[in-house]
Formats: C-alpha cells, structure tokens, sequence
C-alpha cells in the first residue's frame, strides 16, 4: 500500500538518470546510464534499485516527481513530431522573419537558427481580432476544414494554431480547434491562446510551434512511463516539475509539455536555494554540471531569478537572440553543452574547443568502454587523476584509462604535437574557461559581482570541476551539499506544488479600473488554482503571488512589478502608478515625468506553502581527517602533478577537514581539492570549500 510520505525524484539527462527516494527523512540514491531508446527503462531499474536499498516495495511509494531534458533534447535536434502551423493570413512567415533585433548587427553572415515549422508546412486562414478583442473579419471555417483534412491526408501528427491577438479573445483559435479535431481527430492540437496567451507573435507563435512539436513525443513517453510503473507496482501519483520550479500533473504535462523544456535544471535551482536557506546565504551563484550539460544561475535573497522567455538551440554561444525564443515562465539560467560527456576537437584555427556535442550515455565517453572514440571531459578527468577507475558510480560502471589515453592522443595530442597528459590538461582547462566565461556573462547581464558570491556546486561533475572554476571567478568558498551528484533529482523532493498563469491584457492606467482588474487577477488566479488543486491536499492556504509588467507609453520594454502588498481596489490606477515608479526608479535612478504607464502582462503564481526549513548551525571544531591513501593528481593550484590525498566523503564527520591537493570520493561524484583550498564538513553533511590559511 501506498505511503504519502515516501516520495521518489527522479531525474533523467542526456547521460544519467538519477534517483533520489526520501523515506522518513532518509534518502536513498542512484544513478543510472541514461537509455534513450526507451528512457523509462533506466527510470524502472533505479527504481528497483533504491527500494532494494531502503526495503520498502515499488507499491509503498507515494509520490514519483519526475523532471526530464527530452523535450528540450528534440527540440535542440529537430527530432519531434511532423508538425503543420495555422496562422492569420499575413502573418505566415513572422517565424522566419522574426524581429529587427540583430544580437550581432555587423556580421553580414549572421547565423540564426532555422524556424521549427519550415514554410511548406505553414498555412494561413482569413479571418482577424483587433488588438482591443473586437472581431474585424469573420473565421473562414471552410478554409480551416480544408486544412485539418489537408495535413491529416499528408501524415502530419501535430498541429500548431497561432491567430494575431488571440490573447485578448481566443474565440478563433478555440473555433478552429474544434473543427480541426473534428475533421482530425487523431491529430494533436496546440493553440497559442492556451499555450502562452501573452502579446508579441514571433515569442507566440514560436512557443505553440515548440509545444506542437514535441507533445506526441512527451505524451506518448509520459504515458509509457506511467503504465510501466503500474506494471512494477507503483501506482501512486506521478506529478512532473515545469521550467518555472513547481510541480505539475502528468495530464497538464501533456498539454503543455513545452513548460518541461527546462525542468531538469529548475529542479537543480530549486535544490541549491534549499541549501542555501539552510546555510543562511542570501547571494548564491548555482553551479550545475552533469554528463551533457552545464548549468548556471544566480540565487539572492533564497530565491533564484526568474524571467518570462528564455531561449532554446543558441546558435552563438552566450549571444541573446541567437536561439529560438520560448515564452514561459522559467528560472533564469545560463546552460551550455560543457558537461562531463562533452566532446574535445581541434578546430581549423588548431584550437581546442569542447562541447557542445556531447558523448552522452551511447556511446558515452571513450572511457567508458562503450564504442565512443572521440575524447570526452570524462576522459581528460580520468587521465588528470580526478577520477578513480575503479570507483566511479561505486564501482558500477567500469572506467578503461587505456581508452581514454588513445581517444586523447588521437583528437588533440597528434595534431598540436601534445603527449594524452598535455592534451587531458588543455581539455580540462578549456572547459573551466569556458564555463568561468558564461557565469561572468551571466552576471554581467544582471549587474552582479561574482566575488561576494558562494558557490554550490552539484551535479555528477560539478565538484570535479568547482574549485578551479572558483578560483578564476574569484569566489571565496564553495558548497557541496549532500547527495550532491544528484542534486536535481533531490531538488524535485523540495519543489512546491506550483503554476504560474501569464496572460496579455493592455490597459493604460489613465483608464484602468478596478473592476477590470479584479476579472484579469481573478481568472488568472482560478487558472493557477485548478493546476495546483491537482496535487496539492494540505491544509494550508496556497501561497499568491501576483506581478504586473508595466512600462512608460512609447518604451519597448516593461518590467515586472510585484502586486502582491498593493490594495488595488478603487485606486487600483493610483497604486499601480506608485509601485511601477518606485521600482523604476530603483532599477534606472529616476521616475520620469508627464508620460502614461502602460501594462503590457499580468501574471499570478500559486504555490503550496514553504516548507519550514531548518538552519544549520556552526561547526564545533575543525580536526584534520588522516587520508585513506593518496594518489597522482594533477594539481591546478600547483599547475604541476602531486600525490592527493583520498578522503571517502562519509569519513568526514562534521567538523573534520582536509587540506588539499585531496580527493574526497563518494557513490555518485568527486570532490576535487587543489592546493590552497580546505575543505570542511558542515553540520549537515554539506562541504564547504575555502581558501586555506597562507
């Protein structure tokens, strides 16, 4: 029989699937080779692994909380479903032309990626909304029939419907819904006044164009998996997290699965603003790094940042507007392809560049033993002494150094006349830099300086890779949490049930009213309400969170600004003009005066309640921890080779440190320790890595 209290995360990237299982406060973790064949496979064994270890059966478990990178991956590799679009006549190409934004305006041959619906695959209908709501021409419905059956005829699988300003009155696009299931009714249907009902087409458009295209995919995997759990026992609830950091339902997950882009990551910011309350740290940079990928975001005050749009396949590393545009709520991160399982090469310039293509699971690294040929991170990490052979994954997967030595000499030693070392060596520093780069751009663009920043490092990678990348950021101290290797899947077990509703709704607040206001926040709120009410059973009032996005008359842009503290009855106008000039004034110096303020979006988070999350306190001493055993690393502190001593994580009770060079192994990652660093075990388990004493 189920237990509501025994709840299973669970975590699949493009190389590893990770398991974490709380059972009384207990955890129980896991990670598995990825199967992308069929990626439940991996999910089915973890599962059979960590109830194995906690004695418990698949049946007791309450809840599985699940987060995945496969509709991203489909749409980074154009590997979804054949999808047709349906757009307003006039507006057929809005995907392709995009917006007169330029993110390099004097490269002649800018290089922007393709739109996912190519031309022949576009249709457009007669018929037109205002920007008010007001009908101007009718829905052509016959023109919308010959559709359906046009592209049901041809083989397509999925349908995207996106009218100019069915934000403000969808009735067209819920029009046209209904006869292209009628007429197809095999077909998936995606419209945009559902997806993201928000104003802007191209953002529209692209967003029900990205849903359409991966949601038979997701459905049908959402769907296996579901049934398959059942088939092994566990019946309980499967509930999945959404780019914005709540949990959803698998049935809304289905019907939006364009909201999973990035639940995987989500999950890890979630975990790392945990860790970070429990430490009591307000300025947190969160460093993510698995098999395929690498993940940067900014966390203040507990809270990681958050934006509406975020943009999928750059085309140009860290370039905004170089990739395909989503608009949804999601945690604002930086992700690039420098991850444990990216592939080294010699480029034309005979410079060593790493990622974004990754080995991921199959082949995976040439270490691995698994086919793979081309050297990965892994193999330079391994040949570096970071990683230990015999110990990886806790033995589970086996590592051929052999492998990697010849992948390494073949792809880089041989052609920059370098030995396997001298190549593992300009892998690895290449990768550090180039995440060192992307956490400076990404605090650039939000005006941060990384120095009063501390790190917390987690991800199967991640610790490997965190003290070298401290030091080039000039962050003082790092944290490892717990279970650390991973730490999204363990981030799904803290994450609220949660949902945020956006909608375009323009009104000027020379003519705003009340009333008015109250129907927008209203119905956004039911919206929010219904998706949580799906998961959420406590007792508890759900928290509401509601913002406006707000700009000056004749501006380009708006910024949010939170309603929460507002009384927005009568004086709704008045209020709004108060709290819109605060906020602007705190961003950009100075309100400005004679202009009316326009609201663009509205938008309202309903979330279950925090749970209540205890401090940790100061450790009682800081007794140095005899290694094991020690072993040749090379030693970025010393930029020279050195015997490390080796520390197994769960010797390191709380209070007992170690000086590096060191290496402290655990199942499902390494702490790497350079000279100059000292690591100290924390209350709660936690590593926390600093500068030693000179």
């Amino acid at each position: 029989m189920s237990n509501p209290d025994i709840r299973l995360g669970v975590d699949i990237g493009g190389t590893f699937t990770d398991l974490a299982l709380d059972v009384a406060g207990t955890l129980h973790t896991t990670k598995l080779l990825t199967t992308h064949a069929a990626p439940e496979q991996a999910i089915l064994d973890g599962v059979a692994e960590v109830c194995a270890a906690a004695g418990i059966t698949p049946g007791e478990l309450g809840l599985v909380i699940h987060g995945t990178t496969l509709a991203t991956n489909a749409l980074i590799e154009r590997k979804g479903a054949k999808t047709a679009f349906l757009t307003t006549a006039g507006f057929r190409d809005v995907i392709e032309i995009r917006t007169e934004s330029r993110f390099d305006q004097y490269d002649l041959n800018i290089d922007l990626p393709p739109p996912l619906i190519p031309r022949e695959d576009r249709h457009i209908v007669a018929g037109r909304i205002a920007a008010s709501g007001r009908e101007l021409q009718p829905l052509d419905e016959e023109a919308v029939g010959r559709f359906a059956r046009d592209v049901r005829d041809a083989g397509f699988e999925s349908v995207a419907v996106g009218l100019i300003h069915s934000y403000v009155n969808p009735s067209h696009e819920t029009r046209a819904g209904e006869i292209i299931a009628a007429e197809a009714p095999g077909l998936s249907v995606s419209l945009s006044s559902q997806v993201s009902p928000q104003m802007r087409e191209f953002e529209r458009f692209n967003t029900v164009c990205a849903n359409a295209f991966v949601k038979p995919l997701m459905a049908s995997y959402l769907t296996r998996l579901v049934e398959r759990l059942k088939e092994a026992g566990a019946s309980c609830p499967v509930f999945l997290m959404h780019s914005g950091g709540g949990l959803i339902s698998v049935e809304a997950a289905v019907a939006y699965p364009v909201r999973l882009l990035e639940s995987g990551p989500a999950g890890g910011a979630i975990y790392a603003a945990h860790i970070a309350a429990r430490h009591g740290l307000d300025r947190v940079l969160s460093f993510d790094m698995g098999g395929t990928t690498a993940k940067i975001c900014l966390i203040e005050n507990r809270t990681p940042r958050t934006a509406r749009t975020f943009e999928v396949a750059r085309t140009t590393r860290f370039a905004k507007g170089s990739g395909m545009p989503i608009s949804i709520p999601v945690i604002e991160m930086v992700e690039i392809g420098a991850g444990g399982g990216s592939l080294a090469r010699v480029d034309a310039l005979r410079q060593v560049r790493v990622g974004p293509e990754s080995a991921g699971s199959e082949p995976g690294p040439a270490c691995y033993g698994l086919g793979g040929a081309r050297p990965a991170v892994t193999d330079a990490d391994l040949i570096l002494g970071k990683l230990d052979a015999e110990s990886f994954a806790g033995g589970d997967i086996p590592l051929f150094p052999a492998n990697a030595i010849e992948a390494l000499d073949d792809h880089i030693g041989k052609p920059l006349d370098l030995d396997a070392t001298e190549a593992a060596r300009a892998v690895a520093e290449i990768v550090d830099e180039t995440m060192a780069n992307a956490a400076r751009a990404h605090a650039v663009e939000s005006g941060k300086d990384l120095g009063s920043f501390t790190m917390i490092a987690f991800g199967g990678a991640a610790p490997l890779h965190a003290a070298r990348l401290c030091d080039k950021l000039g962050i003082g101290a790092c944290l490892v949490p717990p279970g650390a290797g991973v730490g999204s899947a363990i981030g799904f077990l803290r994450a609220p049930f949660g949902y945020e509703t956006v909608r375009g709704a323009y009104a000027k607040l020379s003519t705003l009213t009340g009333v008015w206001l109250a129907d927008i926040l209203g119905a956004l709120e039911a919206e929010a309400r219904a998706v949580v009410a799906e998961g959420y059973r406590g007792e508890a009032e759900p928290v509401v969170e509601r913002k406006a996005f707000m700009r000056y008359e004749g501006q380009g842009w708006e910024i949010p600004v939170a309603l929460d503290d507002l009384a927005l009855g009568h004086d709704a106008a008045d209020a709004l003009r108060a709290a819109f000039e605060a906020e602007y004034a705190r961003l950009f110096g100075r309100p400005l005066d004679g202009l009316d303020i326009e609201v663009m979006n509205w938008s309202v988070r309903v979330a279950s309640p925090p749970a209540r999350i205890d401090p940790v306190g100061p450790v009682d001493r800081t007794d140095a921890l005899a290694a094991s055993g020690t072993r040749a690393v090379y030693d970025t502190g010393r930029q020279d080779w050195t015997r490390a001593g080796v520390v197994a994580r769960e010797e390191l009770a709380p209070g007992l440190s170690t000086q590096g060079p060191a290496v402290v192994q655990e199942r499902e990652t390494t702490t790497v320790l350079p000279t100059g660093r000292i690591v100290v075990a924390l209350p709660d388990g936690t590593l926390r890595i600093e500068r030693s004493a000179p």
